[in-house]
């Protein structure tokens, strides 16, 4: 593959069959909309199958109505061996509007897998302007402190068995 896409928007309507309890776009819907533009962003950067190995730090800032334009923005913003961070915000409008607010944002971490699904490498993406090198530099950050998480939740499993 000899061209990389870094990022991707997918876009469509919030459905009825989308709603919650309270009458909003329920979050698993919203997850499960980051997690396909998490895909798609992964392969066209990797171009290789890719399988999520981790969706964190998700905010849910503003509700999603159903009939809302919804649009799932997906950008690499650093690259290891075989994993590919990606950065998604969600944004919805009522679309007679056309007023994008933000509702969500994520990191997700997506894994370029062979045909025996184990790990593959990936190009590496090198950040040139000042905001993508920020964008990575936030991805170091939080890797550490997952770390730091993960170390914490292993004592809690320790203790709940």
């Amino acid at each position: 593959m000899s061209k990389r896409q870094r990022d991707i928007t997918l876009r469509f309507l919030a459905e009825p069959s989308d709603v919650n309890f309270g009458g909003k776009v329920h979050g698993g819907a919203a997850m499960k909309w980051i997690d396909l533009a998490a895909y798609a962003c992964a392969a066209g950067w990797s171009g290789k199958y890719c399988i999520t190995a981790y969706a964190g730090g998700i905010r849910f800032v503003r509700p999603i109505h159903v009939g809302n334009l919804v649009e799932v923005n997906a950008k690499v913003i650093y690259t290891g061996s075989s994993s590919m961070h990606i950065a998604i915000d969600v944004q919805a409008n009522d679309p007679k509007e056309l007023t994008n607010r933000l509702t969500t944002h994520c990191i997700v971490i997506m894994v370029a897998v062979d045909e025996d699904g184990k790990p593959s490498t990936v190009p590496e993406w090198v950040p040139i302007s000042e905001d993508d090198i920020a964008l990575r530099e936030s991805a170091i950050r939080l890797m550490n402190m997952r770390k730091h998480i993960g170390d914490e939740m292993e004592a809690h499993v320790k203790y709940l068995k």
